[in-house]
């Protein structure tokens, strides 16, 4: 059954998936007559809206949050399916200079050349730029000319010229006009993050939020999701 006008379906998403929601998953839910009203966030700060009550009826964040939400009883477990696998990369204004990154190495010098660079606080990327930068040995310097945003799309800061270096999800970066994706990091240094998607455990509307999950896991978005930069799991 299809809720009543003004019900529309509530889903947290992290922002990995954007494209491939907003071309494919949102005009499927339309075409069966079902609205849908998104809450786009980092994976930590979808954690933290639920953490403070706030109420949705799915969610699709990095695999880690689902099995913490599953222990706690807030999901239905067998409702969980997985969605897809990203990789971290870089990006740069257009038309800037392109340069190979093909290990550690080259992404450390790259990095300390730079003379400003982007990630997002809460993200999954800036998690691991901010201990992938420690590791490298250059944490202090990259930090002194670093630009933190709270959550949101790296690329846009370097598109806007506030920034050289934007560092994301692969599929974030490729989401954002006006900037040029150099690649993801070197298998090296490169970390994979899985995406999962369930219905929580007090969904208004489970129906809305299965067929959700069934239009995001389904042949269209599959295929969107590989246009995207994502490898649909």
């Amino acid at each position: 059954m299809v809720p009543p006008h003004g019900s529309d379906c509530t889903v947290m998403c992290a922002l990995a998936v954007v494209a491939t929601v907003r071309d494919t998953v949102l005009p499927a839910m339309e075409a069966e007559g079902r609205g849908v009203r998104m809450v786009w966030d980092p994976t930590v700060a979808l954690m933290a809206r639920l953490a403070a009550g706030e109420k949705a009826d799915a969610i699709v964040a990095i695999g880690w949050a689902l099995d913490r939400l599953a222990a706690e009883g807030r999901i239905v477990a067998a409702s969980r399916r997985p969605v897809a696998r990203a990789v971290f990369g870089l990006a740069v204004a257009r038309g800037a200079p392109r340069p190979a990154l093909p290990d550690a190495e080259a992404v450390r010098a790259f990095l300390l050349g730079a003379p400003s660079i982007v990630w997002s606080r809460a993200g999954a990327s800036g998690i691991y730029f901010e201990r992938l930068i420690d590791r490298l040995g250059i944490g202090a310097a990259i930090r002194a000319r670093g630009t933190v945003i709270p959550a949101g799309f790296t690329g846009e800061v370097v598109a806007r010229g506030e920034a050289a270096v934007a560092i994301q999800q692969q599929s974030e970066l490729l989401a954002v006009a006006g900037i040029d994706y150099l690649g993801p990091f070197p298998p090296d240094v490169q970390e994979v993050t899985d995406f999962d998607a369930a219905i929580l455990a007090d969904a208004r509307d489970p129906e809305g939020a299965r067929r959700f999950i069934d239009h995001l896991t389904g042949p269209a978005a599959h295929a969107s999701l590989l246009r995207a930069g994502m490898i649909p799991r």
